[in-house]
């Protein structure tokens, strides 16, 4: 079976489709044959977007793609540190610790 990516507005319509059934009778293994995905899916789909609406996990799913894009940016930023201060010859900064001030 080939692999299939689903909008967020598709899981949960396809979500609604499964309460009806389930709630008509149908088991588990019927209701995912119906759909189209397997078990787990279903579980893992039920699980992260179980109550929500069409326009909440299209704005979850917005949040989650500007999460990663800022960690990426992040993740840059501070390799460009470090290789300014390893350019600049101050390496000592990044393998030890701070050195102990004494009063005197």
């Amino acid at each position: 079976m080939q692999r299939k990516r689903h909008r967020p507005e598709q899981v949960i319509r396809k979500l609604r489709d499964a309460d009806r059934m389930l709630s008509e009778g149908k088991d588990i293994a019927a209701v995912c044959q119906a759909l189209e995905v397997c078990e787990a899916t279903f579980h893992r789909w039920r699980n992260q977007h179980g109550g929500m609406k069409a326009n909440e996990a299209k704005r979850l799913k917005e949040l989650e793609i500007e999460n990663r894009r800022l960690k990426k940016a992040v993740a840059n930023l501070t390799l460009d540190k470090q290789s300014r201060r390893v350019r600049l010859g101050r390496t000592f900064f990044l393998h030890s610790p701070a050195p102990k001030l004494t009063w005197g």
